[in-house]
């Protein structure tokens, strides 16, 4: 009985996400978010969600708007790098990590998604087979500018359209393939002992994803008419360097090949800091 009534539990939160205006509603806060007025909206924010002022380049109130202060730079040094082994390239919490399996990902316990559905591309899925991952979840109180894990030359990139659906916990377990449903840009980075991909997924209340190689902006409404769209790059960057920025909350997702990461040095539920080294390297 208990069992039945989880399932109606999911089923009716499914329901309820699936009939959000999603679109409408990103777009709305996030025109809001723009605002100049906004900026009073500030203080509210950072005592609501707990935010550590401390490390911010600049004062709360140096901030033109909420959208700003939400894509807020930290100051030189606030985040150091490790040196060595893979680095996480955010602030936010461990979901999930593990070795790729028949080409699945899990995205919460019992539920798994594919990685060819993930990368939109099958044959490039199966270059990644026997592969580790990680996922990370980036909260509203959370840095949200996404950094290099490794040292490595930016090779290309693919925009794939989809929903908006959140991606917090509770979304994560009613949406079963929720991360291949939702909106997302896919990174490619070659390095000297192989090739990682950086999939930054959308979500709801997310203004947009962006970086300086990738497709350039366009509305929660506007994208509705996209279609999947890549491009070439040529962009070497250090470990620990930026890649781009969300314009509100989402989640990472690294994809390694085989023979990359020699052990996770993380748990499940852990919130770990941009910079912190999250695996070791073969």
């Amino acid at each position: 009985m208990a069992k039945t009534g989880w399932s109606m539990k999911r089923a009716l939160a499914r329901w309820t996400l699936g009939a959000l205006p999603k679109r409408t509603l990103t777009a709305c806060v996030g025109r809001v978010s723009r605002c100049r007025w906004s900026r009073h909206l500030i203080p509210l924010y950072i005592r609501y969600y707990g935010i550590d002022c401390k490390d911010l380049e600049r004062p709360p109130h140096a901030y033109d708007n909420l959208l700003e202060f939400f894509c807020r730079r930290l100051k030189s040094g606030a985040r150091p790098v490790a040196g060595e082994g893979i680095v996480s390239p955010v602030d936010g919490t461990v979901s999930c990590f593990g070795r790729i399996r028949e080409g699945s990902l899990l995205q919460v316990k019992g539920c798994t998604y594919t990685l060819a559905a993930l990368l939109g591309d099958a044959q490039e899925a199966e270059s990644f087979q026997g592969g580790d991952y990680i996922t990370l979840y980036l909260s509203p109180r959370d840095y949200h500018r996404v950094h290099m894990p490794l040292p490595g030359v930016i090779r290309g990139w693919r925009y794939i359209p989809g929903s908006l659906f959140p991606v917090n916990p509770a979304g994560v377990r009613s949406i079963p393939g929720l991360f291949t449903k939702n909106e997302r840009l896919i990174t490619y980075v070659h390095t000297a002992s192989g090739r990682f991909v950086v999939v930054k997924v959308g979500a709801t209340i997310v203004g947009s994803i962006r970086t300086g190689y990738g497709p350039g902006y366009r509305g929660p409404v506007r994208r509705r008419s996209v279609r999947m769209e890549s491009g070439s790059a040529s962009l070497r960057l250090d470990r620990g360097e930026e890649i781009g920025r969300f314009e509100l909350g989402s989640t990472v997702i690294l994809v390694f090949e085989p023979g990359m990461v020699g052990a996770f040095r993380v748990h499940a539920g852990q919130w770990v800091r941009m910079g912190q080294m999250i695996a070791t390297t073969v």
